[in-house]
């Protein structure tokens, strides 16, 4: 099994190289799940509404007026406008959220990458993943299409997860093959902005060690990669959704930057 996060700039292309190369990959036989993310998105929505927001540490702060437009944007548009694109390449596909199935628990992050204490408002770590919902869709032969949005364990009130971290919850819960985190860049650089600084493969034990070092969105990338093979994922490969290509090698398991235990 596959997991694919799906975001980036992949995302404003009408969906439909990425619906090809996932009904490629599912013509082989693969087992496919996708968690899709949404900031691009959110953030115009949030602009539209005159709702300002900041961003710590690579996460969106995130008070109650920004999360019901924050679930409404994942949960109700695109997921379901992600899994039309697969349907309409022939794939059956079901969009669901992570809160409403309650396949994702979580409780409030309080805690960046770095170790720094924020107060992100209602921004969730994952502390559990009920995968029954999606392993039944996925053996009625559907691709399950998440929105990482959370519930917390009472089930009163939800937590907006930021997708790569909610991807790498469900790729530990399902002993993923791969997860496959589709981002704006080639993949993890050792010294960004330098582009001969990207990593083509690293453990987890040597990319644990260097973590403190990244920033911005960046951060929650590398936490995902670590937080995947520690609950149970094989590997981690970071790539770049604006390529069409790169999903294609990535499903065979080349390119960018694989993260391995």
């Amino acid at each position: 099994m596959i997991i694919v996060k799906f975001g980036g700039h992949a995302m404003s292309d009408s969906h439909g190289e990425f619906a090809q190369a996932i009904a490629d990959a599912i013509s082989q036989g693969v087992e496919i799940v996708i968690v899709h993310g949404g900031g691009p998105q959110i953030g115009s929505a949030l602009e539209s509404a005159g709702i300002t927001t900041e961003f710590i540490g690579g996460f969106r702060v995130t008070t109650p007026e920004v999360f019901q437009i924050v679930e409404r944007v994942l949960a109700k548009e695109i997921g379901p406008a992600v899994a039309q694109s697969l349907c309409s390449h022939g794939i059956k596909a079901v969009a669901i959220s992570g809160r409403d199935s309650k396949t994702l628990i979580a409780e409030k992050l309080t805690t960046l990458v770095d170790g720094t204490r924020a107060d992100l408002g209602l921004v969730g770590t994952v502390i559990e993943v009920n995968p029954e919902k999606i392993q039944t869709l996925v053996t009625q032969g559907s691709v399950p299409v998440i929105s990482p949005v959370a519930t917390d364990a009472l089930g009163t009130h939800g937590f907006n997860v930021n997708a790569d971290i909610a991807a790498a919850a469900i790729a530990g819960a399902l002993e993923a093959q791969w997860l496959i985190i589709m981002t704006d860049v080639e993949g993890i650089y050792r010294n960004w902005p330098d582009k001969d600084s990207l990593i083509s493969e690293i453990s987890v034990e040597e990319l644990q060690g260097i973590k403190s070092t990244f920033a911005d969105g960046m951060a929650p990338k590398v936490q995902s990669c670590l937080d995947a093979i520690g609950a149970g994922a094989h590997a981690v490969r970071i790539i770049d959704g604006r390529n069409p290509e790169a999903l294609k090698s990535a499903l065979l398991g080349v390119g960018g930057t694989l993260v391995f235990a």
